[in-house]
C-alpha cells in the first residue's frame, strides 16, 4: 500500500515531468489474411514520466507496481558542445494508467483534466465476461498478478 506522502509526491512529479496521451480515432490497419487494409476505431491511453534521474524513475516504478522503465538515449550534442544526459522513461498504458489516475486524482493539478478523462472512460466500460459488470480495479489487479 502506498503512503499518502508517496502518492502526493508522484502526483507532483507527474504534474511537472509527466505526460498523458488519450485518443480515440479511426485507424487504418492491415488485414490479417490477404491484401489490403481495414479501418477500425482505436484507442490509445498511456502515461509516462521522462527524466535524467534514473533513481527517481525506478522508485516511481517500484512504488506504483506497474508500467515499464526504459533507457531513452539522446543523440547529438547541446549548443555548448556537451553531450545530452541519458534519459529514463517510466510508462504505463490502458488499465494500468487507469489505476495510476485513480491514485493521483486527489493530488493532481496540471494534468487533472486528462486524468479525469481516463477515469471517465473506464468508469463507463463493461467487462467482456458478459455479466454486465463495471470494471472492478481490485479484481483486475488480482488477476494481473496471477
Amino acid at each position: 500500500m502506498m503512503s499518502e506522502a508517496d502518492t502526493a509526491y508522484i502526483a507532483g512529479l507527474f504534474d511537472g515531468e509527466g505526460s498523458i496521451y488519450f485518443a480515440k480515432r479511426i485507424e487504418k490497419k492491415k488485414k490479417h489474411k490477404g491484401k489490403g487494409y481495414r479501418t477500425s476505431m482505436s484507442q490509445r491511453i498511456s502515461m509516462e514520466i521522462t527524466m535524467t534521474d534514473e533513481s527517481v524513475v525506478r522508485w516511481t516504478h517500484e512504488v506504483l507496481g506497474c508500467g515499464t522503465v526504459v533507457r531513452k538515449p539522446r543523440k547529438g550534442l547541446r549548443k555548448d558542445g556537451t553531450p545530452y544526459l541519458m534519459q529514463w522513461k517510466w510508462r504505463c498504458t490502458f488499465r494500468d494508467a487507469y489505476y495510476v489516475c485513480l491514485l493521483l486524482w486527489p493530488y493532481a493539478h496540471t494534468k487533472l483534466p486528462k486524468i479525469q478523462q481516463i477515469i471517465d472512460h473506464y468508469a463507463t466500460q463493461k467487462l467482456r465476461s458478459g455479466n454486465g459488470k463495471v470494471i472492478n480495479l481490485d479484481e483486475y489487479r488480482e488477476k494481473k498478478t496471477c
